[in-house]
This record gives C-alpha cells, structure tokens and sequence, in this order.
C-alpha cells in the first residue's frame, strides 16, 4: 500500500509541475492549431495553386510570344545528265541556313470557350477556398473535442482522487477499530481492497487524461507532444440556449459541404456551356517577325542569302463533322448537371437527417444533464449522512461502499451528460457552419 501510495503522489506531482508553464484556453489552442497544424498549412498551399491558376493567361484569353533560333546544313553530290546525251557532277556541295525569329499566337474567338474557361477557374479557386474552410471548421471541431474531452477526464480524475481520499479515511477508521478489538479483519481487509481497487483506477486515470493532453498537443502540432501544458477552463458548461429552427436555416446558407456540392453543380454548367463552344467557329490570328541567313555553294561558286521580314495570317476554321462526339459530349454534360442537382437535394436530405439526430441528442442531453446534477446533489448528501453513521458504528463497510460507488457514479454521469451535450453542441455548429465562433468566444 505504501508503494501504491507514492505512485499516486509522484503521479500527482507531476500534473502540478505543469501548471507553472501557463493555461491555455479554447481560443489559444484553436489559434496555435491555426497558425502550425500540417493539414491545415497543406490545404492553404492547395487553396493558393488554384488561386494561381484562376488568371485570363492559363484561360486562354492572352496571346503566346516564342523566340527561336536554329541552324541546319547539308552537304551533296549532285549527277546531272543532260538531253543532248551529255553529264556533269558537282560534289561536295554545302548548304546552310540560320534563322532566329519571334511567333505570335493567338485565339480571337472559339465560341466563348475562353470565357468559360476563365470562369470555371475562378470557380475552381473558390472551391479551394471552401476546401480550406471545411478542413478548418473540421480542425476547429476536433481541438474543441479533445479540449472538453482533457476537461472531462481531469474532472474524472479528481473525482477518483476524492474517492481514493474517502476510500483512504475509511481504512484508516477500520484500522483504528480493527487494532481495538472493535472490527474484524474481515472488515479491515475489504476496507484495504477497496482502497487499492480506488487508488489503481486513479492511476489508469492518470494515463487517460496524458493521452487526452497529448492528442490535444498532436492537433496544435506541438514539436514536443509531452509537452504537458495546462487548459484554462475546469468544467464543461453547455449552450442551453440554441434554436434549432435558426441552426436549420444557417445550415441551407452556410454549410460548407452544400456549398462545395453547389459550387460542382455550377462546374457541371460550364462543362456544358464548354461542350457548346465546339458548335461556333473558330478564329486564329498568328504573325512572325525574324531574319534568315543561307549559304548555297556550287562548283567553284558560294550564293549568300539573307532576309528579313514580317508574316501574319489569320484562320478560320469550323468543324463540320468529328464522328459525332460533339453531340456526345453535350449529351453527357446535360446529364452530369442532372448528377449534380441530385448531389446537392441527397446531400440536403443527409444534413437534414444529421440536424435532426444531433437537434435530439442534444435535447436528450441537457435534460439528462438538468437530471444527473439532481442526482449528484442527493448522492453527496446520501454519502454524507452514510459517513457520519458509520464512524458510530451503525452501517456496515458494505453499505458505505455502496454509497461512495453511488457518488462516483452520480458525478461520472454527471461529467459524461455535460460532455455529450458539448459534443452535440459541436456539432450542430459544425453542421451550421458556425463552428469558428469558438474562436472569437
């Protein structure tokens, strides 16, 4: 027992060095996750490539410029054979070109394929920017779980440190009574399990609530994940107060989700609108401005040319006839606007269903909690009166167990309704989009 004990204080010991580094609160800890969680940096890069590529140049509206330059050469042996039955050979002869020059390109119309291409990137850039957000209100929601869910397990922990306390005051009077010839051993021997079974499950607690603090540590990317830092708040105190009608309507506005699922119903439109564009012609203009230098050589004689100069032209062009895959492709575009109706309508059915367990969890939740606070209330003063009667001698150690194990039970129920509530909570404000006011409580 006496080992079991110092275990219990060198664990304790070690909690409480940790509250000389300073407490964090939600919003501190949502902050620092903000600002150092991988994922989080991973998707802002992701959201800044497709910022990148919403630009009229990679549309196509913009004209392409290219210099180039080159040099060839050849080298011959000629045989002419002429009519009058006559030949003549000229051998080894050479000629070499060299040019340098710039080439323009540019597509003046393609039946508004351009204009489409540059508004499915702007869309595209804001579906990055949703994509961030939902990884965030995603990261927002978890450090608030993991944040309630540390304050949940040190309140359980506490709660076992008291039994352990009260398990320790009832082994020390069956002692004194044991030694006085007033109890038997039965009796001190069952007060002494009692207290070892109280003290091992305070020590598993202690593992618990580590594991908790460092997943708390992992989701605010920590480099040292023992770290073992200290959270502001002490208890969990539900929001009694959401309307569940206003939470519906923010979830039609605001949902991150339903936007992403809308915002591909509009990529599905211009996908279309892009497969109508091959029904128009098409109009290239393309130019050049470069310099050409030859060398020609001839038996006995080199020719030199040069020259300089400006081209340009201008195609027009329709495609008559591309073995009907024009048709094809509109066809199956018209359908995937179909697809992406459907998406958006599923989607609002399994938000609706999730708004409607989470609103009853929730509701569930604060009555059982509104219960259980009763019920701590008429534990504790079960176990009070159960205590006094038992330093007098007139309840057995069985029956004061069994109002201590009410009591921790009362206060665990207690703690586990408040959490859930907060949970649900969560949840209904992740489903809403309003989970990132968790940073500016």
């Amino acid at each position: 027992m006496k080992r079991l004990s110092l275990a219990i204080i060198a664990a304790v010991s070690t909690c409480a060095g940790a509250a000389a580094q300073g407490a964090y609160s939600l919003q501190q800890c949502i902050e620092i996750g903000l600002e150092r969680n991988y994922s989080i940096r991973i998707v802002r890069n992701e959201e800044q490539i497709a910022s990148n590529k919403a630009i009229p140049g990679n549309a196509g509206y913009l004209p392409t410029l290219d210099l180039s330059s080159g040099f060839s050469g050849s080298q011959y042996n000629y045989r002419y054979n002429y009519t009058d039955g006559t030949a003549s050979t000229s051998n080894g002869v050479h000629s070499e070109t060299a040019s340098v020059g710039l080439n323009l390109d540019w597509t003046l119309f393609d039946g508004f394929g351009i204009q489409v291409n540059y508004a499915r990137l702007k869309e595209l850039q804001r579906m990055g920017e949703l994509n961030t957000r939902m990884v965030i209100e995603d990261f927002v929601a978890d450090i608030a779980s993991e944040y309630y869910n540390l304050i949940r397990q040190q309140i359980r922990l506490n709660n076992l440190r008291s039994a352990v306390n009260l398990s320790k005051e009832r082994l020390r009077i069956v002692e004194e009574r044991y030694y006085i010839g007033s109890m038997s051993r039965l009796d001190f021997q069952q007060a002494k399990v009692d207290f070892n079974a109280d003290s091992s499950r305070l020590l598993t607690q202690f593992e618990v609530v580590h594991a908790s603090r460092t997943g708390l540590n992992e989701l605010m990317a920590l480099k040292n994940v023992d770290s073992l830092i200290q959270i502001r708040d002490s208890s969990i105190t539900p929001n009694s107060s959401l309307n569940g009608i206003e939470l519906w309507d923010n979830t039609l506005v605001h949902n991150a989700s339903l936007l992403a699922s809308q915002k591909n119903k509009t990529l599905s439109e211009l996908d279309y609108k892009k497969a109508l564009s091959r029904n128009y012609p098409y109009l290239k203009l393309n130019a050049g401005y470069g310099y050409t230098l030859g060398w020609n050589g001839t038996a006995g004689a080199t020719d030199l040319q040069k020259r300089l100069g400006f081209n340009y032209g201008l195609t027009l062009g329709f495609s008559l006839f591309d073995g009907m895959n024009r048709r094809r492709e509109q066809r199956n575009a018209r359908i995937q606007i179909q697809n992406s109706e459907l998406r958006v309508q599923e989607l609002e059915l399994s938000l609706k269903t999730d708004h409607s367990n989470l609103w009853a969890a929730y509701r569930n939740n604060l009555e059982l909690w509104a219960l259980e606070k009763e019920n701590l209330i008429a534990a504790q003063e079960n176990y009070a009166i159960a205590i006094e009667r038992y330093k007098l001698g007139e309840l057995s150690g069985i029956e004061l167990r069994e109002a201590q194990n009410s009591l921790l039970e009362a206060e665990e129920r207690r703690s586990i309704a408040e959490y859930n509530t907060k949970l649900c909570e969560i949840s209904l404000m992740q489903l809403s989009g309003q989970v990132l006011n968790y940073l500016f409580e």
